[in-house]
């Protein structure tokens, strides 16, 4: 793969990033045993994770400073690249399984992931009683986002590494000579053009983020947190039929459906810690991808988002859902290039030197933004595999910001609604309470007895 400069909403991503505030994203996967034919071993998983995450050219490649852009990075192959140093297995008490694996992906996202090498890891995690296991994945968020995170690791499953050609060699190809870097007298002028035009769009978009800003600097209290260092991991599922039997219901989509659940959870999760309700509803950052239906996921990340209070001061769920609906068709209609949510637009049109040097003054500037992030992760509709073991859940997990101590992400798969949840350890000691209040929140929504209802 060629030198390719890192944009730059990559670069952000790239330089705001501090030992306790990794930007990585991820997933834990949870498989069933790997079937084998009577009186043969199953299949090596450790060895075909490696050997399929080898096989995706992006995972090969490598940030590296360079001359011009001044301030900028490329991504380029790894010549030393080994695949042993980013998969590696670990095996955990299997008495209780699932609930290691939650404790144990925690203890994973707090570490950043080693700059100078290819910035990913994944991990086996081992020790069931009945031979199933869990994949943990880590990736950069300067090497993708969501749906460009989800293209590239499906590369470890069966079904898209069954049609995609093997490697030419077990080494990458040595990457292209970098040119000068230095443009002739008509790219010049063009250059020069263009960053007059990002110039404006800069401050067009820069003045939306200005104006949608809380500029009282006063976030949620409880959503604040001064960073310990530490994370937290909590799990919960939701049947995505009866997501859709609200939707139909009471009309939106049914993100506005998993939104709502997320204010009525909020709620809920204030009550049981004895907290007062806040005084203004919290605000949730929703990722919003700019890519078009249908297109290659492409390099890096291309996102912006809206801004939603969640109304968690409203006592009535139904309530709750109108309201998310009413502001979600109000960000949809004004367009993801207005609103402090379009704080991505304006670092895609920084120069590399702000983001070099701007990264310690930006770090802290989200909580002025909003309170916690709330993201859907889309996974393809067909089920996989690893091994030929099956896929039973997938729980994306979401990078914390800086004086922020709670990310949720969620991923539809195989009929029900999976959802990882991220917290600062010190902030919320009490992650699973708030997974508990997810599923009692849905049940509010869509009561259980009408699971029975004839019809229904």
């Amino acid at each position: 793969m060629t030198t390719e400069l890192l944009a730059p909403l990559d670069l952000a991503f790239w330089h705001l990033e501090s030992t306790t505030h990794p930007l990585h994203l991820g997933a834990l996967a949870h498989f069933g045993p790997v079937p084998a034919p009577p009186g043969a071993e199953a299949a090596d998983v450790l060895e075909l994770l490696a050997r399929r995450a080898a096989a995706v050219p992006r995972l090969r490649m490598r940030v590296r400073d360079v001359l011009i852009p001044v301030g900028g990075a490329a991504w380029s192959a790894d010549p030393d690249f080994d695949v042993r140093r980013h998969v590696r297995e670990i095996t955990l008490p299997g008495a209780d399984f699932p609930a290691e694996t939650a404790r144990l992906a925690a203890e994973l996202m707090e570490r950043p992931v080693e700059r100078g090498l290819p910035p990913w890891e994944m991990y086996l995690l081992s020790g069931a009683p009945d031979g199933s296991f869990a994949v943990l994945v880590k990736l950069h968020h300067a090497l993708a986002d969501g749906m460009r995170a989800v293209a590239i690791g499906a590369g470890i499953f069966d079904e898209i590494a069954a049609g995609r050609r093997p490697p030419r060699g077990s080494r990458p190809l040595p990457p292209r000579s970098p040119s000068s870097g230095l443009p002739g007298p008509g790219r010049l002028l063009g250059i020069a053009r263009d960053r007059l035009g990002d110039l404006g769009r800069a401050v067009e978009v820069g003045a939306s983020v200005v104006r949608a800003s809380r500029l009282d600097g006063r976030p949620t209290a409880a959503l604040a947190a001064h960073s310990s260092g530490t994370r937290r991991v909590a799990t919960a599922t939701l049947s995505l039929e009866r997501v859709h039997r609200v939707r139909r219901t009471t009309g939106g989509t049914a993100n506005d459906v998993l939104l709502a659940v997320v204010a009525g959870a909020l709620r809920r999760w204030f009550d049981g810690r004895g907290l007062p309700l806040p005084g203004a509803d919290p605000r949730a950052l929703v990722p919003v991808s700019r890519r078009r239906p249908g297109a290659p996921p492409g390099p890096g990340n291309s996102l912006s988002g809206y801004l939603l209070d969640l109304p968690v001061t409203e006592p009535d769920p139904a309530a709750r859902l109108a309201a998310v609906r009413r502001a979600m068709d109000r960000n949809k209609a004004a367009g993801p290039f207005r609103g402090a949510g379009a704080v991505a637009l304006l670092a895609d049109q920084l120069p590399p030197l702000a983001h070099r040097f701007g990264a310690p003054f930006a770090s802290g500037a989200a909580r002025l933004l909003f309170d916690l992030l709330v993201t859907q992760v889309p996974l393809p509709r067909s089920a996989l595999s690893l091994g030929g073991a099956p896929l039973r859940a997938l729980f994306p997990m979401a990078p914390l910001a800086r004086g922020q101590s709670l990310a949720v992400a969620m991923s539809p798969y195989d009929g029900r609604v999976h959802i990882g949840l991220v917290a600062d350890g010190a902030a919320v000691p009490d992650l699973d309470a708030l997974a508990d209040a997810l599923t009692a929140e849905l049940d509010l929504l869509d009561p259980p007895e009408r699971e029975a209802e004839p019809g229904a």
